[in-house]
């Protein structure tokens, strides 16, 4: 774990050893990969402080220089704060994990949305004297329930928002679905693209974008005929694993618009784990978002 300390704006960090020979530049460039705009602006305001003096970007560290950056000034526009509830799993001063209830979105799709889990987490980051700045790095549907990541400042945004692309964020599901899935685990393989009928649905097409879910059997109840699976996904498209497994005849109970049966008032989908690479203090955090009681009684 990386020796780090927040005073205001500034994230000041003791070079670790692996980092000997690096430059500021590289670190930037190469370890965090930080936008080419961001890291021209702070080299431009000479903002990066190395042991506390003006630094020279290309002179290589030791081990136990203290750096300076300015991580927590950020530029980005603050999503109107709203009293909600939030079950925070994880926080510190670069990212949020908040376990999300089911009927609630993630984010708003316009102005005068003001009751999203971004709304909420905002309130909750105010709340506690910090800038409002704060993005969500990936969304749940609003009747799927389980972990969020959020961004507390711009080069988390974007740090973790490649990670995820990169398929280094990883994030487990589990799911009830209609039948008796007779493999132990597989991996579903179809491409998933837009319903031309239907605005809100998605469905497999030769033509849409790829999606790949891994999935394991967890438990067969025969005598409920469904199957408790644990999912990862490798891409991250619209409704990929309630397209996935209605595609296989297997829907999600609850998922009435892909053909489940509404034994439950939703789609029984809740984001159990996730784990992240934490680029910012160099460890992995790994969170768990318990199952909310509305679909919990299918998992028994």
């Amino acid at each position: 774990m990386y020796n780090t300390t927040r005073k205001g704006c500034i994230y000041e960090l003791a070079v670790p050893s692996e980092w000997t020979g690096d430059t500021i530049h590289s670190v930037f460039k190469d370890r965090w990969q930080l936008p080419k705009k961001m890291i021209h602006e702070w080299r431009m305001a000479k903002s990066a402080k190395l042991n506390g003096k003006e630094a020279n970007w290309k002179v290589p560290l030791k081990a136990g220089d203290m750096l300076q950056i300015p991580l927590f000034h950020s530029h980005g526009k603050a999503p109107v704060p709203s009293f909600i509830d939030i079950d925070v799993l994880y926080e510190d001063d670069h990212l949020l994990i908040a376990n999300k209830v089911p009927g609630i979105k993630t984010h708003p799709n316009d102005d005068t949305e003001t009751q999203t889990l971004l709304n909420a987490a905002a309130y909750h980051v105010q709340s506690s004297g910090e800038q409002g700045f704060i993005r969500h790095v990936h969304r749940l549907d609003e009747h799927t329930s389980g972990a969020v990541l959020f961004a507390k400042h711009d080069a988390a945004y974007a740090v973790l928002s490649r990670l995820l692309e990169e398929r280094r964020i990883k994030r487990t599901y589990v799911a009830a679905v209609h039948g008796l899935i007779q493999q132990t685990k597989g991996t579903i393989d179809k491409p998933i693209g837009k319903d031309r009928y239907h605005s809100s649905r998605r469905r497999i097409s030769p033509s849409g974008q790829s999606a790949l879910t891994h999935f394991q059997v967890l438990k067969r109840d025969k005598g409920r005929a469904l199957s408790i699976i644990k999912c990862q996904l490798m891409t991250g498209r619209t409704h990929q694993i309630r397209v996935h497994f209605s595609a296989i005849g297997h829907p999600l109970i609850g998922d009435i618009l892909y053909g489940g049966k509404p034994l439950v008032k939703r789609q029984a989908l809740h984001a159990v784990k996730i784990e992240i690479p934490h680029p910012f203090i160099g460890e992995t955090i790994v969170c768990e978002a318990a199952l909310p009681n509305d679909i919990g009684a299918l998992f028994e």
